[in-house]
């Protein structure tokens, strides 16, 4: 078993750009541990930089512009949703390493050009050259990803044609470069929790394209760790889909030098608190969402934190989680859905 001393010496030997504010807070939830009946800590992502919007993706985003600048990009291309926070992060991101960002966007909730909120709004502000696509009738979100990634590639194609140098980011981030920063994350937080004499059973966090959760699950299974990892979804996924969060892990060890130890049964991706849909509101996120701002004063979001927190919540009151468990919720950042569409917010006052 490695240590996170050992993940962390591996990391250091790989490509990457400083972007980030580490480690992020980690501390306990007094207030909702009371409520709960137990010990529940939170592990501040949204706290990660470099602007005041971070969140997850800037750990993942680390490597993949270092990976990027050593193969000199001078482009850097990336999908989400219109509501993106990895689009969001990566633009942030490139503005400060001195790369051009270009974004497709699938309309998952169509903007409004003359009122643009939340994340599109800071797109914009940050000067991304921004593609939107909207879903055609008849077509279903995961076609409309597929025509924006073949969009994509047609333009990288061409700027390739003229000599310039593009690296394309998968959405979310979700790739063996990018899930290691996620192996450096449980590292870090194992470190923090080490430091307070916890012994950590669960942990919670929201899951969308996989990156987050394979980066985990593989620091997790390479450290020895028990505790239990609990991938919330904000989406539906494919059958496949913790098979496919298992090669990114298990490629993601590869990459910083150690044996592939994972397989789809390391995954425990809970699907019981994404409906109504993505970018879709939820009661038991909109709750989770009032009980964590009245009382602790933090907020999440209704896309993905909220979720998340709603099936911490649920798992608690259901007994699946004991009392007096140890857990840890993982902030992922996101809470500029409060200020986007009326679709994705819902009815929260």
């Amino acid at each position: 078993m490695k240590t996170s001393e050992d993940i962390l010496k591996l990391l250091s030997a790989k490509p990457k750009t400083a972007l980030g504010f580490f480690p992020t807070p980690f501390y306990r939830l007094d207030n909702m541990s009371d409520e709960l009946g137990i010990d529940l800590y939170i592990k501040r992502d949204d706290f990660t930089g470099m602007s005041l919007f971070g969140g997850n993706k800037i750990r993942k985003l680390e490597y993949l512009l270092g990976d990027a600048k050593e193969q000199g990009a001078e482009y850097i291309f990336t999908y989400g949703a219109t509501q993106s926070n990895h689009a969001m992060q990566t633009v942030e991101a490139c503005c400060r390493c001195g790369l051009k960002p270009v974004l497709y966007l699938t309309a998952v909730v169509e903007p409004d050009e003359n009122d643009i909120r939340g994340n599109l709004l800071l797109d914009k502000i940050f000067g991304a050259e921004i593609h939107i696509i909207s879903i055609n009738e008849g077509e279903t979100e995961a076609e409309a990803d597929a025509r924006s990634r073949k969009m994509a590639e047609e333009q990288i194609k061409r700027m390739e044609a003229e000599g310039k140098k593009c690296y394309n980011v998968p959405m979310g981030g979700s790739s063996h470069v990018g899930a290691a920063g996620f192996l450096g994350g449980f590292a870090e937080m194992s470190q923090q929790a080490d430091r307070r004499g916890l012994d950590v059973e669960y942990i919670f966090h929201s899951c969308g394209s996989g990156g987050t959760l394979a980066g985990l699950c593989a620091g997790k299974k390479a450290m020895g760790s028990k505790a239990k990892i609990i991938s919330v979804s904000a989406m539906g996924h494919e059958s496949d889909f913790a098979s496919h969060c298992a090669k990114i892990g298990n490629d993601a060890l590869k990459w910083i030098g150690l044996d592939p130890i994972l397989s789809s049964e390391d995954m425990n991706i809970d699907e019981n608190y994404y409906c109504p849909g993505y970018e879709q509101p939820s009661k038991g996120g909109t709750e989770a969402i009032k009980m964590l701002a009245k009382s602790e004063g933090l907020l999440v979001d209704p896309v993905y934190s909220g979720k998340a927190l709603a099936g911490l919540i649920d798992h608690v009151r259901t007994g699946k989680v004991p009392q007096g468990s140890t857990a840890v919720f993982w902030h992922t950042g996101g809470a500029t859905a409060l200020f986007a569409e009326h679709e994705i917010l819902g009815d929260i006052i």
